[in-house]
């Protein structure tokens, strides 16, 4: 059976049968069009050519014919690749990747680029060369009208292009394109090293990333690097100041963004927007409302690539993740202890060192972590119980005990264990079944090198191992 890669006054036919040809002796040749019959080119498609680097094949019109006998060469084979280009000018700076080879020098810095187009679009974001464009509402530039259009759909709210499927609607085509995916399960960018496939390309970039080891993004203050720029910026903030800090006029504390700290002020105002359309349950930004709707729907959009167990959330696939690296980010100054979570940190320091600010009862001496719990606390002093159970009539200090508590009687168990599907009650309870899975124990006897899943463990481990019954743990 002949397979055409080229047509117009040529064609380009491979040949299973190697040497039934007569005089093309090569799988792959090149014909007349005037030599085939008229049932062999209705079965041909559009013209094809390829890269003698890696037999990528790409659209040509008049380019120079190869030779009709190869002598046995096969140029159209490659070990890595098989893409398809329309013009003769991509096949070109597809070469040029083989090669290595960058034409196009930037005058005001040492980069160079591949392709003219490159330059242009690096001239323009990086050295603000050329004509910008405007916007008419806010005093942000962009290198190019098409930009300008798409931001301008920001303040207007124009969504041109709409899904078929389920008529969800997107600013930009391809962003569209993208989600039709999600639909049709296709994923066009594969991993070279374990097959994996993305329905991005920039997910895959992110994934070989895995592979090669690469961390592009370091800290310019410390020592750390990341896999993704957002991950540098976010860690930039968080813990080197960078950029203007956004102050909470109730209680003091900084953020970062100023998207946080709006988020933050519902905690005062008590207001919560976004509410559960399953469960009546409402939130104070729209990313927890997406997290939690997960519960009702199952859906766990996050695959860890190592052992394909999936997460409902980000975070949850990131520190699952360190079970595979060994990676611990999150290290005790005290000691030489490291943790796979900010969580182990902060429960090691409350515990082993004392590091976390405390407030003192004055009623018993009783010292605790935060300002909230303190008052709580002093309820058990006052008798105050000020939120009542509606079925029967069970009174409580705080809020999120008879939430906790209603649960007996509706049987809801919202907090599901991604590993093993077990449900629990609290969220307290699902971090402590969690680390059976991952295998952390932060909570560390001072005393000997044993560590324990939970605090109450590690007080009883202290009790009867080293104070003959006394706890000295607060």
């Amino acid at each position: 059976m002949w397979k055409v890669f080229m047509i117009e006054n040529y064609m380009s036919i491979e040949d299973e049968n190697v040497g039934s040809m007569g005089s093309i002796t090569g799988t792959l040749a090149y014909i007349q069009k005037s030599e085939l019959t008229n049932d062999q080119t209705t079965t041909l498609g559009k013209k094809l050519y390829g890269c003698n680097e890696c037999a990528v094949n790409a659209c040509k019109s008049l380019m120079m014919m190869p030779q009709r006998n190869y002598a046995g060469k096969k140029p159209h084979e490659c070990c890595d690749y098989r893409k398809d280009f329309s013009s003769k000018s991509q096949i070109i700076t597809h070469q040029q990747a083989h090669t290595g080879e960058r034409s196009y020098g930037c005058n005001q810095c040492q980069k160079a680029f591949i392709t003219k187009s490159a330059l242009i679009y690096h001239q323009k974001t990086r050295h603000k060369e050329g004509k910008s464009y405007g916007c008419s509402k806010y005093e942000k530039a962009f290198p190019w009208k098409s930009k300008l259009i798409l931001h301008q759909r920001t303040h207007s709210g124009d969504r041109p292009f709409r899904c078929r499927v389920c008529d969800k609607a997107f600013m930009v085509r391809t962003h569209l394109t993208v989600h039709q995916r999600t639909h049709t399960g296709e994923k066009p960018y594969e991993c070279l090293d374990c097959e994996k496939a993305f329905s991005k390309k920039a997910q895959l970039m992110i994934h070989q990333r895995i592979h090669t080891g690469e961390r592009p993004y370091g800290c310019s203050e410390c020592q750390q690097a990341f896999v993704e720029k957002s991950d540098l910026t976010n860690h930039k903030k968080t813990h080197h100041a960078v950029g203007k800090p956004h102050g909470c006029s109730e209680c003091g504390k900084v953020f970062p963004w100023k998207s946080k700290l709006l988020v933050h002020q519902r905690v005062h105002s008590g207001e919560r927007p976004y509410k559960c359309s399953g469960c009546d349950k409402a939130f104070t930004s729209k990313a927890h409302l997406i997290v939690h709707q997960r519960i009702h729907t199952g859906e766990k959009p996050y695959e860890c690539s190592h052992c394909k167990k999936a997460f409902s959330t980000k975070a949850h696939l990131i520190i699952h993740q360190r079970t595979h690296t060994g990676e611990r980010p999150c290290g005790c100054n005290e000691c030489q202890q490291t943790f796979i979570q900010k969580s182990g940190l902060t429960n090691h320091l409350q515990t082993c060192h004392a590091r976390v600010k405390s407030y003192g009862c004055s009623e018993c001496g009783k010292v605790l972590s935060c300002k909230s719990t303190l008052i709580i606390h002093q309820r058990t002093h006052t008798g105050e119980k000020p939120f009542k159970c509606s079925v029967c009539d069970k009174a409580f200090t705080a809020k999120s005990y008879l939430t906790v508590h209603q649960r007996i009687h509706t049987g809801e168990k919202p907090y599901k264990c991604c590993d093993c599907k077990k449900a629990f009650t609290t969220l307290s309870t699902l971090i402590g079944h969690w680390k059976t899975h991952t295998g952390e124990r932060p909570y560390g006897c001072s005393k000997c090198q044993k560590a324990f899943f939970r605090r109450s463990a590690l007080i009883n481990h202290q009790q009867t191992q080293h104070m003959g019954g006394k706890s000295y743990v607060q």
